[in-house]
């Protein structure tokens, strides 16, 4: 496994630095070890839900889960306000980091994450793959 860490600063978008994360370190089948930090704008779309509710308040990430890769992201988060209420539900775009994020990323060398189309969700779903050239990699001479 590589592990990656970064941290993002005042005003970048949480989901697009990660996916431009990902495209930059060529990222075939990463996954969130650890994030924290602080939102000034949360944009989160609920269970169900066609759109993304934007939460104008400031937050403290407790909480990011999920795969990424350079065929896609598919990530949740829970925030807390500042009474400490919790909400969560799938991070788009828009949330934009107040202070800091700290986040550290894994990726499996042995996988491929790959986005297809799911006739039966109507989504692009997470398809997994083995990476030949991971598995070349372990082989020896």
């Amino acid at each position: 496994m590589k592990v990656f860490a970064l941290r993002l600063k005042p005003d970048q978008d949480l989901r697009q630095s990660l996916k431009e994360f990902a495209l930059l370190n060529n990222i075939q089948a990463g996954f969130v070890l650890s994030a924290i930090g602080s939102l000034k704008q949360a944009a989160i779309r609920f269970a169900d839900q066609p759109n993304s509710e934007i939460l104008q308040e400031r937050s403290e990430i407790l909480s990011l889960n999920g795969t990424l890769s350079i065929n896609g992201i598919h990530l949740h988060i829970l925030v807390a306000d500042s009474t400490g209420k919790v909400i969560g539900g799938h991070l788009n775009d828009g949330n934009l980091i107040y202070t800091t994020a700290e986040i550290v990323i894994g990726e499996s060398e042995d996988l491929v994450f790959l986005r297809t189309p799911d006739e039966r969700t109507g989504f692009l779903e997470l398809e997994i793959k083995s990476n030949p050239i991971g598995e070349s990699d372990l082989a020896v001479d």
